[in-house]
């Protein structure tokens, strides 16, 4: 029997960016998940944060 791949789809969290830099309490995470051979690179998406009421850019983390 073959060895099975890991696999390209991996799990990653996304962190807003704007809410880190004002020190509000709280956090606006989002889990998705991500081709790691068609985007190597750290996500970056615009999404809503429930504490600042809008819609602002989220980063990868590790």
């Amino acid at each position: 029997m073959a060895k099975k791949s890991k696999g390209n789809r991996v799990q990653v969290i996304l962190e807003c960016t704007e809410h880190k830099e004002s020190g509000m309490a709280g956090m606006s995470r989002y889990v998705t998940t991500k081709n790691r051979k068609n985007t190597p690179a750290r996500m970056e998406l615009k999404k809503y944060n429930r504490i600042l009421k809008r819609v602002t850019v989220h980063k990868e983390i590790k």
